[in-house]
């Protein structure tokens, strides 16, 4: 059976342009095949930004007047004759990804891996220079109208009106869509029933993030895109948050969260796609990605100084095992109930009381850290 995909991405490349460190011009995105801006200083460009003192009563400018003169011999100096270079940087360089219909998938990278990037794209807030986007089946950009109704967004910041009350906000939004859950229900649903009246620029900032998670699923989208929805919530605004997800999972709504919290990613996702460098460079269940590595390593506490070569001896061939540090013995091969087995009545044979046996496993933190060799921020 085919499995239905609610955003398919495919070699995605995205390139911006980045001027040089002291520079005047802010980064901007650079589309395919697009003009380079007109050469020149920035004072030739700005002509109604240019002020020239002319009146006679103005004091001399000397530090000017000493730069007009030039150098010693005569040479008239060019302080413009440097030019400016302009470096291209791909934020997105071949990047796929595919998100099932119904799924929750968390998309992880460090800062400037290209995720931000790509998931504007899917939103339609970008256009790619190439490569092939379908967000449930359709264009971001050329299907925008229709995709709008079927897609909530949260985004970290804007697409607020700060003096607006955060119960008039959330009405509103949900004024635009045929039939919008009950305002009020979602207001007391994620806790913020007690400062509907309050305007969203004095609302704390967890109170903010909730209020615009409530904004991105009130008019009961079939996918919608979360940056960072836990950002600065207290341990109980990320519960509400967390059972939220599940529950959109639970109906049938496809989820994709940007994050950096592991434990976030691990609990809710289904699936989970490691950004680095422009591309995904893994992904998949966060079993299959924690899977291998320290798996196959059975560890546990007991007196120091035991005798672990008499240990292997009862353990099934090609496993082996030592003591680091003292009263810490690890056993390393197939670990199954028959090698848990052999080691506990290894040790009730000789009067050794075996504590916190535990079979290791990586987390999602070290598959990130082998794979992009930073941690998250």
């Amino acid at each position: 059976m085919t499995e239905v995909l609610a955003v398919e991405v495919t070699d995605l490349v995205k390139t911006y342009r980045r001027a040089p460190a002291g520079g005047q011009t802010r980064p901007r995105y650079l589309r395919a095949g697009a003009p380079e801006p007109p050469a020149g200083p920035p004072a030739q460009r700005r002509r109604g930004r240019q002020r020239t003192r002319t009146h006679a009563s103005s004091p001399p400018d000397r530090a000017g007047q000493a730069d007009r003169a030039g150098p010693p011999g005569g040479t008239e100096a060019k302080p413009d004759e440097a030019p400016t270079v302009t470096t291209h940087v791909r934020a997105v360089d071949g990047l796929s990804l595919q998100v099932a219909a119904g799924s929750v998938t968390a998309v992880l990278g460090p800062n400037g891996a290209g995720k931000t990037t790509t998931i504007e794209i899917c939103e339609g807030f970008r256009a790619a220079d190439s490569g092939e986007v379908r967000v449930l089946g359709l264009h971001p950009l050329r299907d925008a109208a229709a995709l709008r109704p079927r897609v909530g967004v949260m985004l970290q910041a804007g697409g607020m009106y700060p003096g607006a009350r955060a119960g008039e906000m959330l009405r509103l939004i949900g004024s635009h869509h045929a039939h919008p859950l009950d305002a009020g229900v979602l207001l007391e649903r994620l806790g913020l029933a007690d400062v509907a009246g309050v305007p969203f620029r004095r609302l704390s900032g967890g109170q903010q993030q909730r209020l615009s998670l409530a904004m991105a699923v009130i008019g009961r989208p079939e996918l919608v895109f979360l940056d960072e929805p836990t950002a600065g919530l207290d341990v109980q605004g990320r519960r509400d948050t967390w059972e939220l997800i599940e529950e959109l999972r639970l109906s049938g709504v496809t989820v994709v969260l940007t994050t950096h919290a592991m434990d976030e990613a691990e609990r809710l996702a289904d699936q989970v796609a490691i950004v680095n460098r422009g591309r995904v460079v893994a992904a998949g269940t966060p079993a299959e990605l924690t899977r291998g590595g320290a798996e196959g390593q059975l560890r546990f506490r007991a007196p120091a100084g035991l005798d672990v070569s008499r240990l292997l001896l009862a353990l099934p061939d090609g496993t082996t095992g030592w003591e680091d540090p003292p009263g810490h013995y690890l056993v390393q091969g197939t670990v199954d109930p028959q090698l848990l087995a052999a080691v506990t009545a290894w040790c009730a044979g000789n009067g050794v009381l075996a504590e916190d046996l535990r079979v290791e496993q990586r987390t999602l933190e070290d598959v990130f850290l082998d794979l992009t060799g930073t941690e998250l921020e």
